[in-house]
């Protein structure tokens, strides 16, 4: 779900677009990962790039990892709510200590933000208030709502939701960067065009794009 709008506006961005037929379905990591496990046929999957290394070496992708973006998480609260100020790390555990709520994502930033609770020592003391998204729902939209009052999130999943006020990224000592790679699935019969997508989306000429939805170029 985080990479949803870099990956439409790369494909709008292709320059082969009109000679291909492209079709992207966003779903939830976790529910990605199982849908590649259990056989279903597709040409490219973009996931965390640790979980694409294990799809990999499980079979279900050709060798070759493409990595794609870094991507940061950054913090919002409903809008017109009161901001905490996140700007170093002892900000951000006191927002968390005060908040009466606090979600995050199924995904990879959320297993490292868990583990960021423990390192501080306050996690048997938040356990109670921590609310996990379900898979495919943004954390923003439970912000927006009023279930969560304090959530974090891939910025790029923030940056387009309303009715939330976005506090900023996590600062530099705290940050949880996740690359998203991609990967060509062992049974694919468009190999050759799937690689051609890729190799543009990895270039130079996307970085731009990437940067627009608050990414950077992974290499």
């Amino acid at each position: 779900m985080a990479t949803r709008s870099v990956l439409a506006d790369l494909v709008l961005a292709y320059p082969e677009r009109d000679s291909a037929s492209i079709e992207i379905e966003s779903v939830g990591g976790v529910d990605a990962a199982k849908r590649v496990q259990a056989g279903e046929a597709f040409d490219l999957v973009f996931l965390a790039a640790d979980v694409i290394d294990r799809l990999i070496d499980a079979g279900h992708l050709r060798p070759g990892r493409f990595d794609l973006v870094r991507s940061g998480v950054a913090v919002a609260v409903r809008a017109g709510a009161p901001r905490p100020d996140i700007g170093n790390a002892a900000g951000v555990r006191a927002a968390v200590l005060a908040a009466r709520s606090i979600g995050y994502s199924t995904g990879p930033s959320g297993v490292a933000l868990k583990e960021l609770f423990q390192r501080w020592g306050i996690f048997e003391q938040i356990e109670g208030r921590l609310v996990t998204a379900p898979p495919g729902v943004p954390v923003g939209a439970l912000v927006a709502r009023g279930e969560i009052e304090l959530g974090f999130q891939q910025l790029s999943e923030l940056l387009t939701v309303p009715g939330i006020d976005l506090l900023g990224a996590l600062p530099a000592e705290i940050q949880i960067t996740t690359v998203f790679s991609a990967g060509i699935s062992a049974g694919s019969n468009q190999a050759d065009a799937a690689r051609a997508l890729l190799d543009f989306m990895t270039s130079p000429a996307a970085t731009p794009i990437k940067r627009r939805h608050g990414m950077d170029a992974a290499s």
